[in-house]
C-alpha cells in the first residue's frame, strides 16, 4: 500500500498547498489529492504546482459532474497529465442530489446510470474517439479531442456504497472512498469491485480511501477536530447511511455525535503518529491499495502550521514502518 497527501480545503492561496504538496513529495506515493475547488479551480491549482519542479502526480477527489461538461473533463485531466508529466488520476463523482437541483433544475433521476454515461464519454475522448450519440445530459455528437502525447489519464469514481462499488469494477481504474471504516472496505466494497470487474473481463481497479487523521495532543478536543472535518458529511443521510452499514450508529440529526462516534470506532484515525500508522495499515489489509492522509480537521481548527506537523509526523512513522 502506497501513502499520499489530501489538501484539505478549498486553495486560496499556493503557499500553503506547496507545503503539503512538498510533503506528498515525501510520501510513498508521491501524489496529491484535491477536491473540488470553487476558489481556485482544482486542474489550475495542479499546473501551477507543476511548474515548480515538483515530483509528483496528482488526483483529484472528487470534482463533480455537475459543473463540468465531459470534453472539459477530459481537457483538464489531460492538461495535468501533459505539464506534471506524470499519470494523472481523474476522480469524477455525481455529487449530491442538492448540487445537482441547483445547478442542472433536478436531481439526476438515476445517478449511477449518469455516472457510467459521464465516465464513458470521458473516456472514450482520452483514448481518441469520437463520441457520436447526441441523447444523454450532455451534449457530444461529434466531439473528440485533438491527438496529443500525454502520459495517460486513470479515471476514477468516487464510491461510497456498492451499487457505485460496481460501476468503479466495471469502467474505472481507480474507486476513491471517503469516511469508510477498513471492515466496511473489505466486507461490501472490495467484493463488489471484485466481483463486478471479473463480470466486466477487465482488471480491478485500484482501491484509494481518503482517512481523516489527526495526532491526539494536549488540549486537543479530537471529537470537535472531527466535526469540523466532516461535519457537512455526517449530516448527509447517504453518508450516514453507509456508516450504520458499518456499523457507526451516526444520525444526520445529530452531527456532533456523529463526529464523537468517528473517532470511538476509529473512522477518524487518532492517536500517536505510530498508533495513527498501525491504523492505516488497518486499510491494507482490508484491500487498500493507497491510503491519502486527510489531516482537514486540525487544518481548520488550528491552521496550516500545526496540520502540517501532524501531517510530517504521521508520514514519518509510517515511513517507519515501511523499512
Amino acid at each position: 500500500m502506497s501513502t499520499s497527501v489530501f489538501y484539505p480545503v478549498m486553495v486560496t492561496d499556493m503557499g500553503s498547498v506547496t507545503s503539503y504538496a512538498r510533503l506528498a513529495e515525501s510520501a510513498s506515493g508521491r501524489r496529491l489529492w484535491l477536491g473540488q475547488s470553487l476558489s481556485i479551480e482544482t486542474h489550475h491549482v495542479f499546473a501551477a504546482l507543476s511548474a515548480t519542479g515538483l515530483d509528483l502526480s496528482y488526483g483529484s477527489a472528487v470534482t463533480v459532474m455537475p459543473l463540468c461538461h465531459p470534453l472539459t473533463a477530459a481537457v483538464n485531466a489531460r492538461s495535468v497529465a501533459m505539464l506534471s508529466g506524470q499519470p494523472y488520476v481523474a476522480g469524477i463523482g455525481p455529487g449530491a442530489a442538492a448540487l445537482q437541483r441547483s445547478m442542472l433544475g433536478a436531481p439526476y433521476p438515476r445517478p449511477i446510470a449518469t455516472t457510467r454515461r459521464y465516465a464513458t464519454v470521458v473516456r472514450t475522448l482520452l483514448e481518441g474517439g469520437r463520441f457520436a450519440a447526441p441523447d444523454g445530459p450532455w451534449a457530444t455528437e461529434g466531439l473528440e479531442l485533438p491527438d496529443v502525447e500525454a502520459p495517460p489519464v486513470q479515471l476514477g469514481l468516487g464510491v461510497l456504497r456498492e451499487p457505485m462499488a460496481r460501476l468503479a469494477g466495471e469502467v474505472a481504474d481507480w474507486a476513491i472512498t471517503w469516511l469508510t471504516p477498513p471492515a466496511y472496505l473489505r466486507e461490501r466494497i472490495v467484493p463488489a469491485i471484485t466481483e463486478a470487474a471479473a463480470a466486466a473481463q477487465r482488471p480491478k481497479p485500484r482501491l484509494a480511501a481518503v482517512v481523516q487523521c489527526a495526532v491526539a495532543r494536549p488540549r486537543r478536543d479530537l471529537a470537535v477536530t472531527a466535526f469540523h472535518a466532516v461535519g457537512n458529511h455526517l449530516a448527509a443521510p447517504h453518508y450516514t447511511d453507509m456508516l450504520n452499514q458499518a456499523g457507526v450508529p451516526a444520525d444526520p440529526a445529530d452531527p456532533r455525535t456523529g463526529a464523537e462516534l468517528l473517532v470511538e470506532h476509529g473512522v477518524m484515525a487518532t492517536g500517536t503518529p505510530e498508533e495513527i500508522a498501525d491504523r492505516l495499515d488497518d486499510y491494507r489489509a482490508a484491500g487498500v491499495d493507497e491510503v491519502i492522509v486527510n489531516v482537514g480537521g486540525v487544518h481548520i481548527t488550528e491552521g496550516v502550521g500545526a496540520a502540517v506537523r501532524d501531517l510530517s509526523a504521521i508520514l514519518a512513522a509510517v515511513g517507519r514502518r515501511a523499512r
